[in-house]
């Protein structure tokens, strides 16, 4: 999934609260439209990061847990 070209991070087992603080620092760095490859392998990542995605209005691209692409729509 992720190339060369896109920005990624593995936040290994991380839990929400942190993982979330973490994701908008990484985040600011990125232009709109940029993919963001994002392994979290926490179990609850898989209703967190769809629901940070809705709250932040960025595109989930792919949720194949622990594997995520999510594409920064807001500058």
């Amino acid at each position: 999934m992720p190339n060369d070209q896109t920005a990624g991070w593995d936040a290994g087992e991380m839990g929400c609260g942190e993982l979330v603080i973490q994701l908008k620092i990484r985040f600011r760095d990125l232009r709109p439209g940029e993919p963001f490859h994002l392994v979290a392998r926490d179990p609850g990542a898989r209703e967190d990061i769809p629901a940070w995605c809705r709250l932040t209005g960025n595109e989930l691209v792919v949720a194949d847990h622990p594997t995520y692409l999510i594409r920064r729509q807001r500058s």
